[in-house]
């Protein structure tokens, strides 16, 4: 009986820290993504160890999590140009655009985070 217990326990491996980290791009809504920071560290610690349906939900959140801060950056760059271009009016449209698309970013990885996390109850690879 102990030996099928290690078994278990192996197969969950990394499956608590994936958990985690899901929870934590959650709660970096209300944070300003100071806990996505955090959750992407903990993704990145996490995954050397991790059995491999718990390393595909770590591979995924760190990918998310690099596409989210790439967009970002975009939104933050384009809100400089909009804001340097207000003096020719050009730039109000232009900062409307880098809000709307701040706030597609936003959703989405709310969303992906949360069907990540479906997916990980469920016992599903992503």
């Amino acid at each position: 009986m102990s030996t099928i217990e290690p078994a278990a326990s192996s197969a969950e491996t990394g499956r608590g820290a994936a958990f985690a980290v899901y929870i934590l791009y959650l709660l970096s809504i209300p944070s300003a993504a100071v806990f996505a920071l955090v959750g992407v560290i903990v993704a990145y610690m996490s995954r050397a160890d991790a059995s491999p349906l718990a390393r595909s939900h770590l591979d995924h959140q760190i990918r998310t999590w690099w596409t989210a801060f790439w967009w970002t950056v975009g939104v933050i760059v384009l809100s400089i140009v909009g804001t340097l271009l207000t003096v020719v009016l050009i730039g109000f449209p232009i900062i409307w655009l880098a809000g709307l698309i701040g706030l597609i970013i936003f959703v989405w990885f709310t969303v992906i985070s949360l069907l990540g996390l479906l997916a990980l109850i469920d016992g599903r690879p992503r």
